[in-house]
């Protein structure tokens, strides 16, 4: 979860940084669109109109800042700024939802963990195990059922007497293999971390932990491709395990939502400064183009009332 928040927090500074700058840019003094002179003679006014300066990144930075506004700035169709900024709206909400979701069911599987799951209970059905069977097999037929150490392992903390005669204040739970009297001494404690809770509902060395593991535990055989795979479990770790599984599926639902609304960034971005540019490119095309037109002149003192020619280029 930690690594999350820096995740979140990355992408908070580089959206700020994108602010910075794109404040910088529209803090820049406009350009006026056009400025109108008058030249009067004796016989006509002449209207000039200076060309338009385009600035192609100006839309790009305002879309990376807040997708549509490029848009916006580009006079493009209303639906577009609106798709953009319902995009952004609506992910963000999502993100929301989906994030305070998965913080209430990690509460909820690790309080039922904590209620449920003690260093006691472990370290009583190792030397003690449990009569139950399940299916003609019993617990002494699982090696990671009849001992402590394993692939993994959990941190203790000891405290009191025990922390000055051993003059250490953690130590692996793979200890206790060899010196259950550690335990019972009653200075230890498990530390209830990330580790400890993804430990209890993952690896079978850690189901004598669970408080109906003496009475209800139960073996299954678990497809994983091209074998199978005995996976030992009780009603209460199964329920740990569905409890922690819908609170990663909102976790990935939330990076899900978090990855849309950066591409909603870059989107927008990128159809800004390519409408700008189209734009432009017709413009320049438009500018660039010249017309003519020929007319006949009207003279009265002619008979035939034609003067002449008179060709007009326009450009």
């Amino acid at each position: 979860m930690e690594n999350k928040a820096g995740r979140m927090l990355k992408s908070f500074l580089i959206f700020s940084t994108f602010v910075l700058f794109g404040n910088a840019a529209i803090a820049q003094d406009d350009i006026e669109d056009t400025r109108l002179s008058s030249m009067t003679d004796s016989s006509s006014v002449l209207l000039a109109q200076e060309e338009e300066i385009n600035y192609p990144g100006k839309p790009l930075i305002m879309s990376l800042i807040l997708p549509g506004a490029g848009q916006y700035y580009n006079h493009s169709p209303l639906w577009k700024t609106a798709s953009f900024l319902g995009v952004e709206l609506g992910t963000a909400l999502a993100w929301n939802y989906f994030q305070n979701e998965a913080e209430k069911r990690k509460d909820e599987y690790q309080i039922f963990a904590d209620q449920n799951w003690t260093l006691e209970n472990w370290v009583t059905n190792r030397f003690n195990p449990p009569s139950h069977i399940h299916e003609s097999q019993s617990w002494y037929n699982f090696t990671a059922l009849t001992k402590l150490t394993g692939t993994h392992d959990m941190t203790l903390i000891i405290s009191g007497d025990l922390a000055n005669e051993l003059n250490m204040k953690r130590v692996s739970s793979d200890s206790l293999d060899a010196h259950p009297e550690w335990f019972y001494s009653g200075d230890v404690v498990v530390v209830r971390d990330r580790h400890f809770y993804e430990n209890i509902g993952k690896y079978d060395q850690f189901v004598g932990g669970w408080n109906d593991a003496a009475t209800a535990w139960y073996w299954e055989e678990k497809d994983v491709g091209d074998s199978t795979e005995i996976v030992i479990k009780t009603p209460n770790k199964q329920k740990f395990i569905d409890k922690r599984y819908e609170s990663n599926r909102l976790l990935s639902a939330a990076k899900y939502s978090i990855t849309v609304l950066m591409f909603n960034h870059v989107i927008s971005g990128i159809e800004s400064v390519w409408t700008n540019q189209k734009k432009a490119n017709a413009n320049n095309k438009k500018q660039a183009s010249v017309k003519s037109k020929l007319d006949l002149v009207y003279d009265p003192s002619k008979r035939s009332g034609v003067g002449g020619l008179r060709l007009s280029v326009y450009f």
